[in-house]
Parts: C-alpha cells; sequence; structure tokens
C-alpha cells in the first residue's frame, strides 16, 4: 500500500492506493499519524486508489476518527468504490464516517 498527500485549503487529504489488511493496517495508521499536524482544520482520506479493505482497516478508521474528534479535527472519507463503499454499509461506518463523492467535496465539507 502506498499514500501520497497534499493539504488544500487547511484539509489534509491523504491518497491511497492498494489493500488495507491485517497484513498493513498498523502501517498505514503509523502513516498517516505521521502526516497529520494539528494545524489541519480537517484530514480526508481519498480511497479512490483502494480496492480492499479488512475489518483491520476499518479498525484504523475507527482509531483515526476517534482520534481527530479529540483534536477537533473534521476527517472523511472520499471517491470510495463501489466494492469498498458496499463494505462501509454493510458495517454501518457510513452512519459514523462522513463519506464525500470526491476529494474537492471533502475539501470543501471540512475545511
Amino acid at each position: 500500500m502506498e499514500i501520497n498527500t497534499e493539504r488544500t485549503d487547511g484539509v489534509l487529504v491523504i491518497n491511497a492506493e492498494g489493500r488495507i489488511d491485517g497484513s498493513n493496517s498498523a502501517q498505514f495508521l503509523e502513516s498517516i499519524q505521521a502526516v497529520v499536524s494539528d494545524d489541519d482544520n480537517g484530514v480526508a482520506l481519498d480511497f479512490g486508489g483502494i480496492n480492499y479493505i479488512s475489518s483491520a482497516g476499518l479498525r484504523v478508521i475507527l482509531l483515526l476518527a476517534k482520534e481527530l474528534r479529540q483534536k477537533q479535527t473534521g476527517f472523511g472519507v472520499c471517491s470510495l468504490s463501489s466494492s469498498v463503499k458496499e463494505i462501509f454499509t454493510i458495517s454501518g461506518f457510513d452512519q459514523i464516517i462522513s463519506i464525500f463523492d470526491s476529494g474537492a467535496d471533502a475539501v470543501g465539507a471540512l475545511k
């Protein structure tokens, strides 16, 4: 799995590619925690390049959301493929995590 970051209007957008599963979920969380700044108004995970997420990956999303909520930093995911969106829906994560159609939508909502 690979991540790239960019900041737009005070929002950290993290572009992820590949799979998020038990073999790399801890590394994924550490990579995100390393780039999040106290100056960020929001954090958006752009999952346009993610083709699979396991329960271990969902746990990372939940942990990250809790950490950011404590800092009063906005959080959401965007650009979900249909299969990843289905996982978010089945697991109920679509009820607790903001989901945006695109990175631009996420930045607009989180800035």
